[in-house]
């Protein structure tokens, strides 16, 4: 899973690299902030409170960091150095409210307990799937929210052929909604919502707001 992690990385700078190329840094911004407004709103989550403590976990070149802006915010992704060299689109200074860290999830050491901790599009792109998992509900205070959201099989058919390629370079992990949903269940939190914000002919796109 490390060497499958390792090819998933390198893919995924250089598909961040041909994306970006195609947008204007400063539209494709505004875009962002705007379609993280809108899915705080698809999963009926409020901003959460200034000065709450949160954390952007795998937070990528454009992650909701960019609109906590009242809040104490970290922000951890392996690759940030790699978006800071090659994309025009990222600049760590731009965001003075943000304290980055150029971890992978599985290897960042929390300085505390977080009352707001996102995880968007990340979670299937990591090394260790449970020990990430394990992690961010462990750094969620009693009573704060994780916020995950990742694509899904649809199909119990696809996802062991998926595994076996794999179909989906970026994501190293294929995981079914009953498996994301066992998983969390272990840390027997107080409540978890699940909102499906897409439909897709192979995966749909879920978001678990976890009360922990």
């Amino acid at each position: 899973m490390r060497l499958r992690w390792k090819i998933a990385q390198a893919a995924e700078i250089r598909w961040w690299q041909s994306y970006l190329r195609k947008q204007d840094p400063v539209e494709y911004l505004r875009w962002k902030e705007t379609y993280w407004r809108d899915f705080l709103a698809k999963c009926a989550i409020e901003m959460p409170a200034a000065n709450a403590n949160c954390l952007d976990a795998g937070c990528g070149p454009a992650g909701i960091f960019t609109i906590l802006k009242t809040q104490v915010v970290d922000a951890i992704d392996p690759l940030l150095e790699q978006y800071e060299a090659k994309l025009t689109a990222f600049r760590q200074a731009d965001y003075p409210w943000v304290h980055f860290h150029p971890y992978p999830i599985e290897q960042f050491e929390s300085p505390g307990n977080y009352d707001v901790i996102f995880s968007l599009n990340a979670i299937n792109h990591v090394s260790d799937w449970t020990a990430s998992i394990k992690k961010l509900m462990e750094w969620t205070k009693a009573g704060g929210t994780l916020v995950l959201s990742t694509d899904v099989h649809r199909f119990s058919l696809l996802k062991p052929i998926f595994r076996a390629l794999p179909g989906d370079i970026l994501h190293p992990h294929q995981h079914s909604l009953a498996e994301y949903i066992a998983e969390i269940e272990k840390y027997r939190p107080k409540s978890i919502r699940k909102i499906r914000i897409k439909r897709e002919a192979i995966f749909d796109y879920w978001a678990f707001v976890i009360v922990r």
